[in-house]
């Protein structure tokens, strides 16, 4: 392959990765055609992208990005995933399909998040974390959980003074009944 058509290969890869922070390398060698097929298609369900690449040309692509350590000291044939609602959803997701026989060979090699590069094994760590999603929900819940107990107090020692004054009321009535006008 020329110098020339590598540049334009590792450009083209640039502009896809030109916005993505966190991705995974995954291993693919081994996967039959059409259970590529299937992998990929499951996967762009799910809006994450797939790139086999050379990893030469991965690097050039990504030096000087977020991505950059990903392809540091890598070897051999490697897949990119990125996309998904974060990384945490990605590797909840990758981590899900190398648990499928289905897809034996397909494994994860490693990733970046936040520009620190990650080993397979704390790809199945993340994966474990909860998503952006779960965590905006764990955090309402602390955020509301302070004003819905005082509400609740609130509530109850208004309740109780309205059930008093009721008592009250009701004994008067009583007494009055019970005794003659004069």
């Amino acid at each position: 392959m020329s110098k020339y058509v590598k540049n334009l290969i590792s450009e083209h890869l640039r502009g896809q990765l030109k916005d993505v922070n966190d991705a995974l390398v995954v291993n693919m060698i081994g996967l039959d055609a059409n259970t590529n097929t299937r992998l990929r298609a499951e996967l762009r369900k799910k809006n994450i992208h797939v790139v086999v690449v050379k990893n030469s040309m991965a690097a050039r692509a990504t030096e000087g990005t977020p991505l950059a350590p990903l392809f540091a000291g890598l070897s051999g044939t490697a897949a990119v995933c990125w996309g998904g609602e974060d990384i945490v959803s990605l590797a909840k997701e990758i981590s899900k399909l190398v648990k499928d026989d289905k897809y034996k060979p397909f494994e994860a090699r490693g990733g970046v998040m936040d520009g620190e590069a990650l080993s397979g094994a704390q790809v199945e760590q993340v994966s474990k974390w909860p998503s952006r999603t779960e965590q905006l929900s764990i955090l309402m819940g602390q955020i509301l959980s302070p004003g819905a107990k005082l509400a609740s107090q609130l509530n109850a020692i208004g309740g109780a003074l309205a059930s008093q004054i009721e008592q009250k009321a009701q004994g008067e009535e009583a007494s009055s009944a019970e005794s003659p006008a004069s």
